[in-house]
């Protein structure tokens, strides 16, 4: 197993947490901004308020996109089970 060979599993790796993470992280991302533009606009400064939405939003997301999750958990797992054999047969 080679440098190049540990950098593209690597950066793959990476893609693929990211691609996955995504959505849930936008959402968070949105919902925390919505809520606290309505925070500042009606001067409720109360943290939890945000806590509420912003998981009622990603468990609806989560449900929506787990299956397409899941799919892209298991094609990357696959892939690197059939690259098990390239790279014992290099060594």
């Amino acid at each position: 197993m080679n440098s190049q060979q540990v950098t593209d599993i690597l950066m793959s790796l990476i893609y693929a947490t990211a691609e996955i993470s995504l959505p849930l992280l936008v959402t968070a991302l949105v919902v925390g901004l919505i809520i606290s533009i309505f925070q500042a606009a009606t001067q409720i400064n109360e943290a939890t308020l945000s806590f509420l939405p912003k998981i009622a939003a990603m468990i609806a997301v989560f449900a929506v996109m787990s299956p397409w999750m899941i799919r892209r958990m298991s094609n990357y797992t696959q892939d690197i089970f059939r690259k098990i054999p390239e790279i014992v047969r290099q060594k």
